[in-house]
């Protein structure tokens, strides 16, 4: 799905990454890593390999796109350092794209620790006429990108069956970008006229009428 904001282009991909192509930037909110890790550790039933879906996501939407900066909207680990640290830490050797993170409410893990490997750290980041955050905020004469919430919308069918799926959620001046990581559920928005919703399916992005 390929979309227009204020005459920048914006790729949508299925596993929730927005490509900022005037930017050549690649946005990605909430991989939440660790968190399979977590559970895994107090006895939640969670494969070993779903850890290693994770990356190797990461690593298609970088073969596809080339971006020259990779920015993280913020909760780029779950919580403390566990054994998915070191495999970030191996990711981070292989990639020549800058890498910046916004911080989330989840990143507790020292900024030292990611300057060290080379990942820019900070609060948010201003582009322009846009505004990247990872909370979702409204400042005047700015086009808030964040991500935080979740978002996924309530697909209902005919013989009233419903499907929830990951979305990008659009409204006037923000876009909410969808969780990456694994494991991470969904917040059901509802959206208003004025708003738009695309949804993640197993191999496109579509926009809800």
């Amino acid at each position: 799905m390929n979309i227009n904001i204020l005459h920048n282009h914006f790729h949508f991909t299925c596993h929730g990454v927005a490509y900022w192509e005037d930017q050549k930037a690649l946005l990605i909110a909430d991989v939440h890593l660790g968190k399979i890790s977590h559970f895994r550790k107090y006895g939640s039933a969670v494969p070993q390999s779903a850890i290693q879906k994770n990356f190797d996501r990461l690593d298609e939407a970088v073969k596809e796109f080339q971006p020259q900066k990779i920015i993280f909207l913020g909760d780029l680990f779950h919580s403390a350092l566990n054994m998915e640290w070191n495999l970030f830490e191996s990711w981070v050797k292989f990639q020549s794209a800058e890498i910046i993170l916004i911080t989330g409410n989840h990143d507790i893990i020292s900024p030292l620790r990611f300057e060290k490997i080379g990942v820019e750290v900070v609060p948010e980041l201003h582009m322009g006429r846009f505004r990247l955050t990872h909370h979702p905020e409204k400042k005047e004469g700015a086009f808030n990108i964040c991500g935080h919430i979740h978002p996924g919308y309530r697909l209902s069918g005919m013989g009233k069956q419903h499907l929830k799926l990951k979305c990008f959620f659009q409204s006037q001046n923000q876009l909410i970008l969808p969780a990456f990581g694994e494991f991470t559920g969904v917040y059901v928005m509802k959206p208003n006229e004025n708003e738009k919703v695309y949804v993640c399916t197993n191999t496109n992005v579509i926009q809800v009428a």
